[in-house]
């Protein structure tokens, strides 16, 4: 690994070290490995350690580079695709899901919920917490509510609570026959309970999705889904399949 001297740009230098930063990703790292010591680094590319910190800082808030607590700056995996365009209907925890259910608990839910289940101020309704993790990493965290009329097999099913019981609430619930779902997609800061799900600070930006699942003429389950906005992007059409990559030599093949 050689050693790189910025040269004089117009452009603010940390911007710059960032675009030779990202082309050293691409080139020289894989997913999870340890970034060398700053001061390491900075003497590579011949900068102030506050120029690096500029660059690294700007990496991570783009999704690149993950500080991890004891272990250091690592390179971040690939953005997890969310799907907001797709005409694939599907239950939650049907085969291929990608969340892992958490907890399940009976509670009433928040009034927006409420209204999109009709169900009443103080009627509660099913809440299944679920997680998704890439590469060992949380990067969503899924409230799910589903009502007693979604799920009316329940009761003799024999699951006491916890992950088995929000396993056999969504097996249940697709006895119903899906007839569509809708998605709304907005920007967000982290709660104090996602943020310490997610490994962020209160206050990190995310992405909350809100689906709606539609059976029978009536809305039988909605979910409100919180994605790192570092770790994510949006998908449209069935597939999501496009990627656009850094690295010059395969942007040349």
């Amino acid at each position: 690994m050689g050693t790189t001297q910025l040269e004089t740009v117009p452009e603010p230098k940390y911007w710059h070290l960032k675009t030779v930063l990202t082309e050293a990703l691409d080139s020289e790292f894989s997913v999870g490995e340890v970034l060398p010591n700053e001061r390491d680094l900075a003497a590579r590319f011949g900068v102030a350690r506050a120029t690096l910190r500029q660059a690294l800082e700007q990496l991570e808030l783009e999704g690149r580079l993950q500080r991890r607590r004891g272990v250091g700056t690592t390179v971040a995996p690939p953005r997890v695709g969310v799907a907001v365009g797709t005409e694939q209907h599907v239950w939650p925890g049907a085969v291929g899901d990608a969340w892992r259910p958490v907890d399940c608990a009976v509670a009433v839910p928040p009034a927006a919920v409420a209204e999109a289940l009709e169900t009443g101020p103080d009627d509660q309704v099913h809440t299944i917490r679920r997680s998704r993790v890439t590469h060992g990493q949380p990067v969503a965290a899924e409230l799910l509510y589903i009502p007693a009329s979604s799920v009316p097999g329940l009761p003799a099913i024999d699951a006491p609570s916890g992950a088995t019981l929000a396993r056999a609430v969504l097996r249940e619930l697709q006895h119903l026959d899906l007839e569509g779902q809708d998605r709304a997609v907005e920007l967000g800061s982290a709660r104090a309970d996602d943020a310490k799900e997610l490994d962020r600070l209160p206050g990190a930006p995310v992405l909350v999705v809100t689906t709606r699942y539609v059976a029978e003429g009536r809305t039988a389950a909605v979910s409100v889904a919180t994605y790192r906005a570092d770790t994510c992007r949006l998908t449209f059409g069935d597939s999501g399949g496009v990627e656009i990559h850094h690295d010059p030599e395969r942007r040349a093949s």
